[in-house]
C-alpha cells in the first residue's frame, strides 16, 4: 500500500489526526433540522393546539366516540366531534387552536400531514379508543415528529395510561378520566399562563377542593396536575384523579369550528350534531365503557343550559339534534322540563335520543314526541333473562316490549341494539334473541358482538376466564366485523356467523325492507348511509355456516 501514490491511499478516519479534520467539513444535521422546524414555525397559520380526529386507514368512517360499538359505525353515521368542540371552548381565547375532523372531511393521511405542516401546533390532542389505538398513535407520531407535544384522552388511556404511554413513546401525556379541565390545566402550566385565566375558568378550578397550581421555582411540577399521566425520564407517573365537573359550569361547545354540514345519520334529513345533556349512568351493565370514565354517578345539565345551546345550533342552521348522553332519560324531571321549554319556545328541532326500557313511562314518551323527538335507540341486548341478569342489565324482555309499544303508540320510531356473545350465551339463546327482535315494534335492529373494553367488569371476566382469542391484538380487530372473544363451545367464527345471520333474519321481512327503501329515497344526502346499512348486512355471501 505504501507504493501507491499519496492521493490514492485510503484514509484512516480512525486516526486522531485525520478524523477531526475530515468530519469538520460536515455541519450538524440535528442543528439543520432544528433550524428547519423553526422556519416552518414562522407560518401565519401556526396554532398553539390542534384538536384532532385523525384519518382512517381506508378513508372509511370510524366513529370517534366513547360508545359501545367499535371501529366502524354499523349505522355508517358520521359522528360529530363535540368533545373536541367542548375542550376548544375551555381553551379559547387564551390559546389559538383549530379542530381537524379528518373522518368527516374524508381526509387522506397525505392531506392530514399537509395540515400538520401548515398549522405547526405546539400541542396535539387526540381521542384514543382500543380498536383505533394504532391508527390514533400514528397521528400522534406524525405530530411529535414535527415538534408538537402530544396528548391523548379517552376510554383507552383512562384505564391503562401506563401501558399506553409505555408502548407508544411518541405520546407525551395522557388525560385520565374527564379531560376538560385537565387539558386547560396542562397548557396553562406548560405555557406559564396561570395568571391569564379568565374569571370563569378560575372559578372552575376554585371549586376543586385543595387545588394548588404546580409551578415550583419557575418550573412545572407535573405531579400537581390532577388527572394527568406523564413521563419523567423512563418512569411514567399517574397523578390523583380530577374531581368531576359541574356540567352547567362548562361553556357552550364551539360547534362552529366543526364541519357541521358533513355530519349525517341514517333516516335523518340533512346534517345533525350532538348536544351533551348529561354524563354518567346509574345502571351497572358489565360491558359499558362509560363507567370507566364516569363511574356510576350522573351529572345533569339544566334544561335552561340545554335550550341555550339548542338556540346556538338553530342559528347555525342545524335543525336535527341527537341528545347525546350515557342515558338521556336518567332524570324524568329534566326530560319533562326540557320538553316543556322546547314546546313553549317553539324551537322546532327534530331530535333523537337513547334510553333504557325501565327509565320511561307512557306520559313521558308522549311529551317527548310533542317536543320533536322522533327516534329512540334502546339497549335491548338479549331475550334471555338469565344473560341480562348476569350482565347486570337490570331489565327484562317483558318491560322492553311494553316500553317499545308505548314509544310506537306515541309516534316515535324505535331503534334496537342487541349484543351477541355476552357471558352465558349459547346458540339457543342467540336464536331466542333473533325471534324476540322480530316480534318487537322495531324500525331498525342492529346486532353487535360483545366487546370487552379495558377497564370494564366484562374485560376483567374475559381475562380471568381466558376468553380472549389467542394472538389477537385490539388494534387489529374491527369490532363490528370481528371479535376478540373465543368462548368454549362458541368460538369466534360462530359468533361472527350468528351476528350476520341475526341481522339478515330480522331484515329480510316486508316491514324492515320498506324502512330501508324509505331511507334510500327520503333524502339524497342519506343515500350512502342507507346503502351502507343495507349492503353491509343484507348482502348474501356464499359462506357456509362454520361448524
Amino acid at each position: 500500500m505504501s507504493d501507491l501514490p499519496e492521493n490514492k491511499r485510503p484514509v484512516n478516519l480512525g486516526t486522531s489526526r485525520l478524523a477531526p479534520v475530515r468530519m469538520a467539513k460536515y455541519p450538524s444535521a440535528d442543528e439543520a433540522v432544528r433550524q428547519g422546524i423553526e422556519q416552518l414555525r414562522q407560518s401565519p397559520d401556526k396554532v398553539d393546539i390542534l384538536l384532532v380526529n385523525p384519518p382512517a386507514p381506508d378513508r372509511g368512517i370510524w366513529i370517534r366516540s366513547q360508545h359501545r360499538v367499535g371501529r366502524r359505525s354499523r349505522e355508517n353515521m358520521v359522528w360529530p366531534q363535540v368533545s373536541l368542540a367542548q375542550m376548544a371552548a375551555l381553551l379559547h381565547p387564551t390559546y389559538t387552536l383549530k379542530i381537524i375532523d379528518a373522518i368527516a372531511e374524508r381526509m387522506t393521511w397525505t392531506q392530514f400531514e399537509e395540515l400538520l405542516d401548515r398549522y405547526q401546533p405546539s400541542y396535539y390532542l387526540t381521542q384514543v379508543t382500543a380498536p383505533t389505538l394504532e391508527n390514533d398513535m400514528y397521528g400522534a407520531f406524525l405530530a411529535r415528529a414535527r415538534g408538537a407535544k402530544t396528548i391523548a384522552f379517552g376510554t383507552h388511556v383512562t384505564p391503562i395510561p401506563v401501558e399506553t404511554l409505555r408502548a407508544y413513546p411518541a405520546l407525551d401525556f395522557a388525560l385520565v378520566g374527564e379531560p376538560d379541565l385537565t387539558i386547560r390545566d396542562l397548557l396553562d402550566h406548560m405555557e406559564n399562563r396561570l395568571e391569564d385565566r379568565p374569571p370563569e375558568i378560575r372559578d372552575l378550578y376554585a371549586r376543586e377542593m385543595g387545588y394548588q397550581p404546580g409551578i415550583r421555582d419557575g418550573k412545572v411540577d407535573f405531579s400537581c396536575i390532577r388527572g394527568l399521566a406523564w413521563r419523567q425520564g423512563d418512569e411514567i407517573h399517574v397523578n390523583a384523579p380530577r374531581p368531576f365537573i359541574d356540567m352547567d359550569a362548562l361553556p357552550i361547545p364551539m360547534h362552529h369550528l366543526l364541519p357541521l354540514k358533513t355530519y349525517r345519520m341514517p333516516m335523518m334529513k340533512g346534517p345533525f350534531t350532538f348536544i351533551v345533556t348529561s354524563r354518567g349512568c346509574t345502571a351497572g351493565c358489565i360491558y359499558c365503557i362509560k363507567h370507566v370514565s364516569y363511574q356510576y354517578s350522573v351529572r345533569l345539565r339544566s334544561p335552561e343550559k340545554i335550550m341555550e345551546e339548542l338556540w346556538v345550533l338553530k342559528k347555525l342552521g342545524i335543525n336535527n339534534i341527537h341528545m347525546y348522553a350515557d342515558l338521556f332519560t336518567a332524570s324524568r324531571d329534566q326530560v319533562m322540563e326540557l320538553c316543556r321549554m322546547m314546546i313553549e319556545q317553539n324551537i322546532q328541532i327534530n331530535w333523537t335520543c337513547n334510553s333504557r326500557v325501565d327509565y320511561v313511562d307512557e306520559e313521558m314518551l308522549q311529551q317527548m314526541r310533542k317536543a320533536g323527538c322522533w327516534f329512540i335507540s334502546w339497549g335491548l341486548e338479549s331475550a334471555s333473562a338469565e344473560i341480562l341478569k348476569r350482565a347486570r342489565k337490570g331489565t327484562n324482555p317483558d318491560r322492553a316490549r311494553q316500553s317499545l309499544t308505548w314509544s310506537r303508540q306515541a309516534g316515535i320510531k324505535n331503534w334496537g341494539y342487541f349484543i351477541i356473545g355476552l357471558p352465558g350465551e349459547t346458540e339457543e339463546t342467540i336464536q331466542q334473541t333473533i325471534a324476540f327482535a322480530k316480534s318487537l315494534p322495531l324500525d331498525i335492529a342492529l346486532f353487535h358482538i360483545a366487546a370487552p373494553y379495558p377497564g370494564t367488569p366484562f374485560f376483567f371476566e374475559v381475562v380471568e376466564q381466558g376468553w380472549f382469542r389467542k394472538g389477537t391484538r385490539w388494534e387489529q380487530v374491527d369490532m363490528d366485523k370481528e371479535t376478540v372473544l373465543d368462548y368454549p363451545g362458541l368460538p369466534r367464527e360462530r359468533l361472527m356467523y350468528w351476528q350476520k345471520r341475526a341481522f339478515r333474519e330480522w331484515a329480510f321481512r316486508p316491514g324492515p325492507m320498506l324502512t330501508y327503501l324509505k331511507m334510500l329515497f327520503s333524502d339524497w344526502s342519506t343515500f350512502r348511509s342507507a346503502l351502507s346499512v343495507g349492503l353491509q348486512h343484507l348482502s348474501w355471501q356464499t359462506e357456509k355456516s362454520p361448524k
